[in-house]
């Protein structure tokens, strides 16, 4: 795909190369002189929230914390305070009307150094505190802070992207409410149906027994009721600890602070050691090895985790009307959320009542757990859930990174616990604990030969380094039957539509080096990727363009902006078109994610 850079004069458009300039492109891997740099660490990024009461404090400096690693001090070498850039709804007027078909990063309102997820945990969540959360959700979008990024995920029998990072709280609630990928309220029953042979074969089984043994066959049948209940649980875990692995993973490119707000009625992991030094379900060996991935995939991507019990406030089930006491009678019922087997000998009357306080009292611990270890907060007992999600919001957009060098260089794997003081003044602080010393840890940075390709994933927030506007059109005419592809997917099948897309980039947004003739040079790559609903790549194209400017050129470029114009090829239906333009001379970029619905539905019209 040929990249063709353009400059607007009055009256005419004027290719660089006639105006006595010169563009020379390179495709991905072929980056000639534009300089790749590898540097290599062992540094720790410990960031910290610190607050009294529910109030942040401001304005401490590197000296007024201390930061111990295994119980020794270690010297902070960098040093920074993240401030809340979110505005009062109201406060930032909207941006001028776009022209249709014409979309810009630029960021309504100064933007957070932090980014939030909001996830609805459906595996693990019923489904009346579904409704609850979506409706939550909803109520909270209505008067979200401007410059607050967030994007909204799912997830059932695998992890579901609803909506990818905006600062449009509008385009949340219509992801949220949409009825063909937005939050379900049904309940998830692919994981019934995966989990069904399964427990077809515990109750065949345990019917035989019953009939052929009486008594026994009951105990029988509890048993194996109870063997498909732990299955069940073994999956719950397993799938939790998967989907919090890919946003580890996918949020690795974001840059700052993620704040992980997760709605539950139940959180099956713990990441990190608890307090005793013991690793959850380490003694279930293919946990281990998953809990440690994740945890050290959370460490690398900053990712804290704010868990929200979805459920609201915490109540007595077994004193609900609907809902009959235990006996103690040899045999009677005990009626409860689980659905156990009558008990074949007496029982102590409280026993359900201590059983129910118990599983409370754990699920609390869990959720402190997960939100001690990572630098979050935990919410629950509340039906205000609305509250807890600004609450939360507020307190991840606050912070002080501090970065130090481990005077302990061994990479062995092991548990290495961090302590974070401060040096005056009583305050409350939140921060990841610990880490696993791994070799996955180690950052290894370089510039590739495709810096895009992590910001260009789907439904990342747009980076607003290089502003642009970017115009996206169907061809007219579309080529004829037989032309070749637009694009670099050779696997691209079925009816097609070729896509114009036209950039005007802020010129001073890019740094051009100025050579002994007085020309201008720089390096700038720009890149197309095309997903369909669920984050699937169906085309893209890109290339790098080598400018070289006379100062006539450059001086246009100056008042009008750069241009560039690409195509590329899209089968038909939905689409959602990742931009970006990357400056190699500074190492910044601007993307932009455009939902092509709309776009395909006038072309096909056409």
């Amino acid at each position: 795909m040929r990249l063709r850079f353009m400059l607007s004069l009055p009256l005419v458009a004027v290719c660089f190369t006639a105006a006595g300039s010169s563009v020379q492109t390179t495709g991905p891997g072929e980056q000639g002189s534009v300089p790749v740099f590898k540097a290599e660490s062992h540094a720790v990024v410990v960031d910290v929230v610190v607050t009294k009461g529910d109030e942040a404090v401001t304005g401490l400096h590197k000296q007024d914390f201390q930061v111990l690693e295994d119980g020794k001090s270690v010297t902070v070498d960098f040093f920074e305070e993240h401030t809340a850039k979110t505005l009062p709804p109201g406060a930032v007027p909207p941006l001028v009307k776009m022209p249709p078909n014409v979309y810009t990063n630029v960021p309504p309102a100064p933007e957070s150094d932090s980014v939030n997820v909001l996830l609805l945990d459906t595996l693990n969540t019923d489904r009346p505190d579904q409704a609850y959360v979506h409706q939550q959700m909803i109520n909270f979008l209505k008067t979200m802070q401007p410059g607050l990024r967030v994007a909204v995920f799912v997830l059932g029998s695998k992890l579901r992207m609803v909506q990818g990072f905006t600062t449009d709280s509008s385009v949340l609630r219509d992801a949220i409410n949409d009825k063909k990928n937005g939050i379900s309220m049904e309940a998830d029953t692919s994981v019934t149906r995966s989990l069904q042979d399964k427990l077809d074969d515990i109750e065949d089984k345990g019917r035989l027994a019953t009939m052929q043994m009486g008594a026994e066959g009951l105990a029988a049948l509890g048993a194996w009721q109870a063997n498909f209940a732990g299955y069940q649980s073994d999956q719950r875990v397993a799938m939790t600890l998967e989907a919090l692995n890919y946003l580890g993973r996918y949020l690795a490119g974001v840059p700052g602070r993620k704040n992980l707000i997760w709605f539950s009625s139940s959180f099956p992991v713990t990441i990190f050691p608890n307090a005793k030094g013991k690793q959850p379900f380490a003694e279930i060996r293919e946990y281990s090895a998953a809990l440690k991935e994740t945890a050290d995939m959370l460490t690398v991507s900053k990712v804290a985790v704010y868990p929200i019990g979805a459920e609201g406030m915490m109540v007595q089930h077994l004193l609900e009307s609907s809902v009959a006491g235990p006996t103690d009678v040899e045999g009677g019922e005990v009626n409860s959320r689980s659905g156990a087997i009558p008990p074949t000998r007496p029982v102590e009357f409280m026993t359900p009542y201590t059983n129910e306080n118990a599983a409370r009292a754990d699920k609390i611990m869990a959720m402190e757990q997960l939100a001690a270890d990572t630098g979050g907060k935990a919410f629950y007992n509340t039906n205000d859930l609305n509250a807890a999600m600004m609450h939360a919001m507020q307190n991840g957009a606050h912070y002080y990174t501090l970065v130090y060098t481990p005077t302990n260089k061994k990479m062995d794997g092991a548990y290495r616990k961090i302590e974070v003081k401060t040096t005056a003044g009583k305050y409350n602080l939140a921060y990841r604990r610990g880490y696993n010393a791994d070799d996955t840890l180690t950052a290894d940075t370089k510039l590739e030969t495709d810096p895009l390709h992590a910001l260009l994933m789907r439904g990342m927030p747009s980076s607003t380094q290089v502003l642009y506007g970017v115009r996206v059109e169907p061809a007219n005419p579309q080529p004829a039957a037989g032309t070749g592809h637009a694009g670099k997917n050779v696997k691209l099948a079925g009816p097609l539509i070729r896509c114009t897309i036209d950039f005007l980039i802020q010129s001073r947004d890019l740094q051009l080096s100025t050579d002994t003739n007085g020309n201008r040079r720089g390096h700038v790559q720009i890149e197309l990727v095309a997903y369909d609903r669920d984050g699937k790549a169906l085309n893209w194209t890109g290339s790098t363009a080598n400018l070289n400017l006379k100062p006539a050129s450059f001086d246009s470029i100056e008042k009008s902006g750069l241009r560039a114009h690409m195509e590329i090829d899209l089968p038909k239906g939905d689409a959602w078109l990742a931009t970006g333009v990357y400056d190699w001379n500074t190492s910044k970029a601007g993307t932009l994610e455009i939902p092509l619905n709309s776009l395909k539905a006038e072309s096909a019209a056409k």
